[in-house]
């Protein structure tokens, strides 16, 4: 299955559970919308919940966002339920089914296995649903190149900071900031960067996971710029306020995507007959090659995905 990764800057979690708070979330700008079947409701409210949700999904109005559900992790009576009505349900207006608390491959291939089976009852496309893994504890850090590789449907791997850092017993209550104690470097550091690793080894998304200071837009941006900075593709947003300015941190500067662009028209044009058939060349006082091609291309295509227009095109010399 050959997949097409969509923009995933900002993740707006929305409790399905509040059918006030799921038409709010249609006017939103966020890139992607999901609604909530797990932590966010209380247990009794989960069957009406997933009412709303398809009913939700199913009136329409959301424009280009991405439309996922989560569910309950595998370890709770709800899970096969969630999945069932939501997908019979809605199937045909759902892009992804998130599973929380994966811990193993098996996880993710137990999820394949029933969304095939609705998938070829209703008569959807084999594989138009994918998946959304999450890591929230130690034992699914470990397993997490298997976890990647369970499913051609796994489209992304998200960080889960408020069940992992109580998994590993780490002294904080604050999600998202750094552990009391903690002076020196990144304590979340090596969680993100194996994510990371195993996201780009096998063409997945990283997504960093919520920060629960919602009133704290400094603090939101300050967390958001660290796991962007590494390369991840976006973050969870769960307030409106945040949506903002997740677009603008997982997106590039205008500087860099106009530089990016520049960069690949120089290089295909100094690469062709007309150009010298060069193997690098000077853009300005830069030397551009192949890895400096590969580079821009990561720039440009989050400026592409994300909408941005170049300020100008470049001009090859002998026309300038």
């Amino acid at each position: 299955m050959t997949q097409t990764l969509r923009p995933r800057r900002s993740c707006l979690a929305v409790p399905g559970s509040n059918p006030r708070f799921l038409e709010k979330a249609k006017g939103l700008d966020a890139d992607q919308v999901f609604l909530d079947l797990e932590d966010a409701v209380a247990p009794m409210a989960k069957p009406g919940a997933r009412k709303n949700i398809v009913a939700a999904l199913t009136e329409g109005g959301w424009g280009n966002k991405l439309r996922v559900v989560r569910v309950n992790d595998w370890a709770t009576q709800w899970t096969y339920r969630d999945v069932i009505e939501i997908v019979e349900g809605a199937g045909a207006d759902l892009d992804a089914i998130m599973l929380p608390k994966v811990q193993s491959a098996e996880h993710v291939a137990a999820l394949d296995t029933l969304l095939t089976q609705i998938e070829k009852t209703i008569g959807y496309e084999v594989g138009s649903i994918r998946i959304e893994a999450q890591i929230e504890n130690a034992l699914g850090l470990i397993n997490v190149d298997a976890i990647a590789t369970a499913s051609p449907r796994v489209e992304t791997i998200i960080f889960g900071p408020a069940d992992f850092m109580a998994s590993i017993n780490m002294k904080t209550l604050v999600v998202g900031e750094q552990p009391p104690g903690y002076d020196v470097g990144d304590a979340y550091h090596y969680i993100l960067m194996r994510i990371l690793m195993a996201a780009r080894a096998y063409g997945k998304q990283a997504i960093d996971g919520p920060y629960l200071q919602i009133r704290d837009l400094d603090g939101f941006r300050r967390v958001a710029e660290r796991s962007a900075a590494l390369g991840f593709d976006g973050k969870w947003v769960l307030h409106p306020d945040q949506v903002a300015a997740a677009n603008e941190v997982f997106s590039p500067r205008q500087d860099d995507y106009d530089h990016a662009e520049n960069i690949l028209d120089a290089y295909d044009w100094f690469t062709s007959e007309a150009g010298g058939e060069k193997g690098s060349a000077m853009l300005g006082d830069e030397m551009i090659d192949e890895a400096s091609r590969k580079m821009a291309l990561v720039v440009a295509g989050k400026g592409r995905a994300a909408g941005m227009q170049r300020t100008e095109p470049w001009t090859p010399p002998e026309s300038g």
